[in-house]
């Protein structure tokens, strides 16, 4: 694991050091050994996934988010999911929220404005409580914005809490804060495959890459061509036709990533952010023409700043606020475009070099940023798998939908009552219009198929009842 940017309240992980910001990818040896799954990045903490389900911690804990009782500088782990098989994890700016491998979540840090959904009116929460409003409800994705949260469902829902100051919640009003999980009613039968959150502005993309935004447009991060707040989630026009597969949200400024691994960004520009090669406000989508003739598949922002990964040559470029560096340039220097993040990167694909220059070189398996701290997951050379790919969906994570090995599944079943799960399976698909949705969107060659396959399961299911 390497990392960089602001160290001063220790959330880049690296124990005691003397520096406060650090300007170019150093080594993270606390991960030395161990397989990382996800990280997420507050604004002045950092929170650690590893693949065996477990939580660390690092960073500032004035108001709990470490989900234990003191500060730390290097990651702790979060005794209190011990018992929990944890797979994902986000920040908001100082509380956390963790979904565990049954689609329930659990949250703690700051809770002054309802961001954790527990009901409570308590200023902080500083051990890991579930909230016990979504436990009947397989939530598949969270995200966190500053002050508020999202959920999305295995059926569709997008659940909101937390601040609504700029209708960040999407429930169709300004102004108080829900401290339980609400349904947006107004995108129900909509199939989602992603949600992500900024400061006080949230965006919904759909499987067919329709692009949903909400909240805070002071600067014009919705993309929608104005400078007005929105309670309720508007489509945006000007992206339908870009096939974007991936969004992600700064404070105030958000990009998007399309199937063709080309980036678009729009919002605030101030530190160059966006990466245009001016410090300009955009309130359309606007592609970062500097990125064309490279293959994007990663791209994360953190509060004021934007990474992108491109595969081909290995290397990740940086752009935005530099002063705590969190460029990884060797410079606290703002960038207006991008510029390449320091350090020996190879693709993975390419040849191993010879024994003596394998340890100085870095393989990207997956960049994180978030706060003022940048990082990114490495491989060795001789030991490398392809980098993640954004652009591809995890179909664990979106909305269920009919699949070919689905439908199989269901068909292979041999006599007898069917199993409790596939019964679950089978009512969320035909019970849920954003399921529906969803599995007939892409493939309408295999509608028929797929509703005939279907509707033979359906049948033989009944007859079972029956019998």
């Amino acid at each position: 694991m390497l990392c960089w940017g602001n160290a001063s309240y220790g959330q880049l992980g690296l124990g005691g050091i003397d520096e406060e910001i650090v300007v170019e990818p150093r080594r993270c040896e606390f991960f030395n050994g161990k397989v990382l799954r996800d990280v997420g990045c507050g604004r002045r903490h950092t929170v650690f996934l590893l693949g065996d389900g477990t939580v660390y911690t690092c960073g500032c804990n004035d108001l709990g988010q470490l989900g234990h009782e003191k500060a730390r500088k290097k990651p702790e782990q979060v005794v209190a999911l011990d018992a929990q098989n944890i797979v994902a994890v986000s920040c908001g700016e100082a509380h956390t929220l963790a979904l565990n491998d049954k689609g329930q979540v659990f949250a703690w840090g700051q809770a002054s404005d309802g961001q954790l959904g527990l009901g409570n009116i308590e200023e902080c929460i500083r051990v890991p409580r579930n909230i016990k409003s979504l436990s009947e409800v397989h939530i598949v994705q969270v995200t966190c914005g500053y002050l508020h949260s999202l959920a999305l469902s295995k059926r569709g829902q997008i659940f909101s809490w937390g601040q609504n100051k700029y209708g960040q919640l999407g429930l169709g009003l300004e102004g108080p804060g829900v401290s339980t999980p609400q349904v947006i009613q107004s995108l129900l039968g909509i199939p989602f495959a992603q949600i992500s959150a900024g400061g006080a502005h949230s965006f919904g993309l759909t499987l067919s890459g329709a692009v949903f935004g909400w909240g805070r447009n002071k600067f014009g991060q919705l993309g929608l061509n104005d400078n007005k707040d929105r309670c309720f989630p508007s489509l945006l026009k000007t992206l339908r036709s870009q096939r974007v597969v991936y969004i992600c949200c700064g404070e105030d400024h958000t990009a998007a990533l399309t199937k063709e691994g080309g980036v678009f960004t729009f919002g605030a520009g101030g530190y160059g952010q966006l990466g245009h090669n001016t410090t300009n406000h955009e309130v359309n989508p606007r592609k970062v023409f500097e990125l064309m003739g490279n293959v994007v598949t990663q791209i994360v922002c953190g509060r004021q700043h934007t990474l992108a990964f491109i595969p081909s040559s290995g290397k990740i470029d940086s752009f935005g606020l530099g002063g705590n560096g969190q460029l990884g340039t060797r410079s606290t220097c703002n960038r207006k475009s991008p510029a390449p993040v320091k350090g020996l990167w190879k693709a993975h694909n390419d040849p191993t070099p010879i024994e003596a220059e394998i340890e100085q070189l870095y393989c990207v398996k997956r960049i994180y940023a978030g706060g003022d701290q940048s990082f990114a997951h490495c491989q060795c050379p001789q030991n490398v798998s392809p980098p993640d790919d954004l652009r591809r969906h995890n179909c664990d994570q979106h909305v269920l939908t009919l699949k070919d090995d689905l439908i199989q599944k269901w068909l292979s079943h041999g006599h007898g009552r069917l199993l409790p799960e596939m019964t679950d399976e089978i009512d969320l698909v035909f019970s849920s219009a954003s399921c529906l949705n969803g599995s007939f969107l892409s493939s309408r060659k295999h509608l028929k198929r797929k509703c005939k396959a279907s509707h033979n399961t359906m049948e033989v299911n009944h007859n079972r009842e029956d019998s």
